[in-house]
């Protein structure tokens, strides 16, 4: 008769759960294959093609994937429309939360759900953002040979001068918002394009006469070197602290809202309005996207854009990579989003 060792039921137990934790499909050895292998991350941006969204979305594109283990496959998917609305909608609504989606939505976009438009189908908040690119100011700049020459021309005009806009979150809309609101400058806004290069073509055909962007598009592709060789452009208004060189010839909001006497409500709305470009292009995911993988894509943006492969590249293309950790991101738009019902209340009248 065979002679169990004492205790022998322990061991049986302890074979048992080894077996469990080698088998079970939670286990670590199971899941020694990385999520991302053989898989594809598409990263949907909410203009069209050659702008510096595009352009930031297939630079990371091209390198992000060599961070990620599993090395994923990555590519850009344009889905413009109503100034990225469409884009962000699809984000939250559409794409499944298993971090193969990635989203560049303009970073006006927090406007359409402070305004409680209907068409935002979205909360902010409750995107787990990834990071952003290209912190900047803004310009208004215009045709050198439109008839308003100054900030000054435009208060004192009987005809508004037309700018171009994709949206209601477009920096062109804030800009004459912010104009209108601080100093009571006039503009009539052409809505509708799908991207600022249409609308640069547009301004070209003499369709409109003026556009708001950031001050590092504006210095960073065609047709601005062009323009600025052969005196296409004039710049009417910057918004940062400070005159960037490059266009001292336009005055400052600052300077021209000390000259105006405007009022501390109209300022702090002002403030609001500006997250816009102080937010540079940030990057999101879908809402309900486990926590690990978006540490992990966190991880991988800020690594992608310290990559000297990526600073050379974005130097060759004057593409700006100043960037803002997720963590940075979502506090600013947190903030903005708690501002005090009277500072919202004139946002919305502003935008009405």
């Amino acid at each position: 008769m065979t002679s169990w060792p004492k205790h022998w039921w322990r061991i049986v137990v302890l074979a048992a759960a080894l077996t469990e934790v080698t088998l079970s499909p939670n286990s670590s050895l199971a899941q020694s294959t990385p999520f991302y292998k053989d898989k594809t991350i598409r990263i949907v941006v909410g203009f069209t093609s050659g702008g510096l969204y595009d352009q930031y979305a297939r630079l990371l594109a091209r390198h992000m994937g060599k961070y990620i283990p599993g090395n994923p496959t990555i590519i850009v998917q344009n889905m413009p429309g109503a100034g990225s609305l469409s884009a962000t909608n699809y984000l939250y609504g559409v794409a499944k939360p298993d971090g193969l989606t990635l989203g560049m939505s303009g970073s006006g976009i927090y406007l359409d759900q402070l305004l409680g438009r209907k068409e935002a189908m979205f909360d902010v908040a409750k995107f787990p953002w990834i990071g952003s690119v290209d912190q900047r100011d803004l310009v208004l700049y215009m045709k050198a040979d439109a008839p308003w020459k100054s900030i000054e021309d435009i208060l004192a005009a009987k005809e508004a001068p037309k700018c171009g806009s994709t949206g209601t979150s477009d920096l062109t809309t804030i800009l004459m918002n912010i104009l209108g609101d601080t100093l009571g400058a006039k503009f009539h806004e052409v809505r509708g394009y799908p991207g600022g290069v249409e609308i640069d073509l547009a301004l070209e055909k003499g369709e409109v006469h003026c556009r708001g962007t950031g001050l590092t598009t504006h210095f960073a592709r065609e047709p601005y070197f062009t323009w600025h060789k052969t005196g296409f452009d004039r710049h009417i208004v910057q918004t940062g602290a400070k005159k960037d060189p490059r266009i001292a010839d336009a005055p400052t909001l600052g300077e021209l809202m000390e000259k105006k006497k405007t009022s501390a409500l109209p300022r702090n709305v002002a403030k609001v309005l500006l997250v816009s470009a102080t937010v540079g292009r940030p990057m999101m995911t879908t809402p309900g996207t486990p926590p690990d993988r978006v540490k992990l894509l966190r991880e991988v943006y800020v690594k992608t854009f310290k990559d000297p492969l990526v600073i050379e590249e974005a130097k060759r293309a004057k593409m700006d990579l100043e960037i803002l950790t997720g963590t940075e991101v979502e506090a600013q738009l947190r903030d903005v989003m708690g501002q005090p019902k009277d500072v919202i209340e004139r946002v919305k009248k502003l935008s009405e």
